[in-house]
């Protein structure tokens, strides 16, 4: 007994020897927490903060982008995030469960709805450890409509968070100069909205603004904790961007160029509207090109041609070699010359009738013929080293710093006797869209060449106005009597029995310009593709005051037999200045017959006496109200429209839409405008299909979603049709056979 009650003796005292050390090693790692406030070298202050306090972004709004007179180029718009619950944990009732319960359904309902195949849905709600997870690009920026179809198709664990997404009103619309942002996740994980091309790339910062945050402290949960103070840096939005671009004339040009582009598919085109007295751009288009909000066609061209990429002019550039001869005076109209050759050295130059020529003519029916061998006599004249001189004042083979980013310089080809006098008609030497423009302005504004420019104005978020283009002389290279008089000469190309603009003479206006025809340099530079050509025209109008410069080109069209390469190119340019000269009221000019229309002031009037107004003035009424009396009209009063134009009448009353079923986007952006509606606009061409229907009611801040197809893509979807009908009788009547 004394032995046994001996070792129990000892076994307590070693216990409590064990017990003792614990104690007292936990006693000093106590004091040692509480006098160096870490433990493994981690701050317990910082983990309790990170526990407890939480931060929280408050977004900031990117700014928005404008034409110069206030209308909605780009803006962000509400959007939504999809989000699937994966933890089990977050159903509490079984009957009404917050997770996904079968991933396998729900991966394949939810591919049919977003851009994810269904394999990959699966895989990313298998996920092991995972409480949520979202599904990338294909579940951002999603749509109300979208969101709401996602919710009918009733999977359980599928929650949408509110966001924003960059929304292009006006679909394809130059869609280059704009350009596009997305959103991106950076570094830190969160996701913004990143300018990647045009206006939206490079004036980023300036449209991003800077976001805010908010600090405060949290219980367990995450929920704000009672009496504690909360830190809020509110967020600095974007600054607004206005652009010189004008929305109607840019809707014009755009309405054009898709008819032209269907008809002849040509390698390119390119197109820009300019003020001549400011420089400002109102419109630039190409083609090819792409919608900014699906990028769809992005892939066949990456770059702003107007202002990237360089070409050989061809003969409009005779306007400048002509404006330089006649402010050296030496170019007489009226004195003869022998066309067709003109010897350069062993090089020979020839006209483009093969070199026949047409005989001993005049210098201005040279001019007239667009004759090769009139310039290079003119430049034989001058000197060829003056001509060089003049080439600088007109600022070819340098950037017109327009604003946009990677902008070629084009090439002065002018070594040898030959490349100086191909010079002179546009052959060999370089340049780009924009540079053309740019000198055309010295014509057309008496002397003065304008800075080109596309950015109005930025104004902040406090409508102050932080940064402002002022219109800038860059040169003054010819004098204002040699300016007057190349309009002059140019106009008779247009007007004259042996003019090559024939094709661009305007009932009401007056157009001076020159046309071109240029060769197709091949691949390596070193020769020309044969029956290929850069058609083009450069022109202003009205002659006499020039409100308008218009360069279009279009490289190697579809022509038919015989067709001349002006036709295409004419498709464009008249519809369009003609249209722009009428909505910036310019008034036909006395003795030149229009067949237009003055849009009288319908306001107050009865709809059904407006109506008869307007369907005897030849124009076809459109009413989107159900009332007795017209409260708004567009076009406004005053007006030029051509006969059979749509008149859109605002009755007072509840507003409906009509149908609007092959309209052009010129008179849907009319009713969007009068409605007050928010619009997009889905592919080019003629309205195919509106997601409003006919006659049914709308209110101010409806969507309206209307999707247009070129006449191509109509005629493809006919015969595709009548392929399946005639695929579908041949197996009725084999069945039928046997």
């Amino acid at each position: 007994m004394k032995g046994k009650k001996k070792n129990m003796n000892a076994g307590a005292a070693l216990l409590f020897l064990i017990f003792g050390l614990l104690f007292f090693v936990i006693l000093i790692r106590f004091f040692t927490i509480q006098l160096t406030g870490q433990v493994e070298g981690r701050v317990l202050a910082e983990k309790a903060e990170q526990k407890y306090e939480r931060n929280a972004v408050i977004p900031a709004r990117r700014g928005n982008i404008y034409d110069h007179k206030g209308n909605i180029l780009a803006e962000d718009t509400p959007a939504y995030t999809l989000i699937a619950i994966l933890d089990s944990k977050m159903t509490t009732n079984k009957s009404k469960p917050k997770h996904v319960v079968d991933p396998k359904k729900t991966a394949k309902k939810l591919a049919k709805v977003i851009d994810m195949p269904a394999d990959k849905i699966y895989e990313l709600l298998t996920k092991e450890n995972r409480v949520q997870v979202e599904f990338g690009a294909a579940g951002r920026d999603l749509s109300y409509e979208k969101k709401k179809e996602i919710e009918a198709l009733k999977l359980p664990g599928l929650i949408f968070t509110s966001d924003s997404k960059r929304f292009y009103p006006n679909g394809v619309f130059s869609s280059h100069l704009i350009g596009y942002a997305q959103k991106e996740q950076g570094e830190n994980e969160e996701v913004e909205t990143v300018g990647k091309m045009g206006i939206e790339k490079t004036f980023d910062d300036v449209l991003r603004g800077k976001d805010g945050f908010i600090h405060y402290s949290s219980d367990l949960w995450g929920y704000l904790l009672p009496n504690t103070d909360k830190k809020v840096e509110k967020p600095e939005n974007g600054s607004n961007i206005y652009l010189t671009i004008d929305k109607k004339i840019q809707a014009f040009l755009e309405d054009t160029m898709t008819q032209v582009n269907e008809k002849y598919d040509p390698e390119r085109m390119m197109a820009i509207v300019a003020d001549p007295k400011t420089g400002k751009i109102l419109a630039m288009g190409q083609r090819p090109t792409f919608h900014p909000m699906t990028r769809d066609g992005i892939e066949e061209s990456w770059l702003n041609e107007l202002v990237e990429t360089t070409f050989e002019p061809g003969s409009p550039m005779k306007a400048f070699t002509l404006a330089a001869a006649i402010e050296e005076g030496v170019y007489n109209g009226n004195a003869f010359f022998e066309s067709g050759t003109y010897k350069v050295g062993i090089d020979e130059v020839r006209d483009h009738n093969k070199g026949i020529g047409w005989g001993p003519i005049t210098y201005l029916e040279g001019i007239q013929r667009s004759s090769n061998t009139a310039f290079a006599r003119l430049l034989n004249a001058m000197g060829t080293e003056t001509f060089r001189e003049y080439l600088d004042r007109f600022h070819f083979g340098v950037p017109t710093q327009i604003g946009i980013p990677n902008e070629a310089s084009g090439k002065i080809l002018y070594n040898y006797p030959i490349e100086k006098v191909t010079t002179v008609f546009g052959q060999g030497t370089t340049v780009n869209a924009i540079q053309m423009v740019q000198a055309m302005s010295a014509i057309a504004n008496d002397g003065k060449m304008m800075k080109p420019y596309v950015v109005e104005k930025v104004v902040d978020p406090n409508d102050q106005i932080v940064e402002e283009t002022k219109p800038k002389v860059v040169d003054t290279p010819i004098s204002a009597e040699t300016a007057r008089e190349v309009r002059n000469i140019l106009e008779t190309t247009v007007t004259s029995e042996h003019g090559t603009g024939k094709i661009f003479n305007l009932e009401g206006y007056s157009i001076a310009g020159k046309t071109g025809t240029a060769q197709v340099p091949d691949s390596n530079g070193t020769d020309y593709l044969k029956n290929e050509f850069l058609y083009s025209f450069l022109g202003m109008a009205p002659k006499d005051d020039p409100k308008l410069i218009m360069y279009v080109v279009v490289d190697r069209p579809k022509l038919a037999n015989n067709e001349n390469g002006s036709v295409p190119v004419s498709m464009i340019f008249n519809p369009v200045v003609k249209n722009s000269l009428q909505y910036l009221n310019i008034k036909p000019e006395k003795g030149r017959e229009l067949r237009t229309v003055e849009v009288p002031d319908l306001t107050g009037m009865t709809v059904e006496k407006a109506i008869k107004t307007v369907s005897d003035a030849g124009l076809e009424p459109v009413v989107i109200g159900k009332g007795n009396k017209v409260v708004q009209q567009l076009p406004l009063s005053n007006t030029a429209l051509i006969e059979g134009e749509r008149m859109i009448l605002k009755a007072d009353g509840k507003l409906s839409i009509p149908d609007m079923t092959n309209w052009s986007k010129r008179d849907v952006l009319k009713v969007a405008e009068l409605a007050d509606l928010k619009i997009n606009m889905i592919g080019n061409g003629y309205v195919v299909k509106q997601n409003l229907k006919a006659d049914s009611p709308i209110k101010k801040g409806d969507q309206l979603v209307v999707n247009f197809k070129t006449y191509e893509e109509k005629l493809l979807e006919q015969q595709a049709a009548e392929e399946e009908e005639e695929e579908a009788d041949m197996e009725e009547n084999e069945a039928a056979a046997e």
